[in-house]
């Protein structure tokens, strides 16, 4: 009886630790397409002349800094 409450507790653990990890991947990809949204709109702020070259760079940053990271993979969903 030992052994399948060690088995049971043990699947247990890992349904927890994949769980996690999907919810880690799923915060990683939205906060990266919020990035990908700023670097948007402050391009297209400095296009319309209200923006600068130096939000835009910011926000480029931002963004290679999080693909560093977390990867390029929100980029393909």
């Amino acid at each position: 009886m030992a052994g399948f409450l060690d088995r049971a507790k043990e699947q247990a653990q890992q349904a927890l630790s994949q769980g996690k990890e999907k919810v880690e991947d799923v915060q990683a990809q939205r906060a990266g397409n919020d990035l990908l949204k700023k670097l948007g709109a402050a391009y297209y702020a400095e296009q319309r002349g209200s923006g600068s070259p130096q939000d835009v760079q910011q926000a480029l940053a931002a963004l290679e800094q999080h693909i560093a990271q977390h990867g390029d993979g929100f980029l393909r969903s």
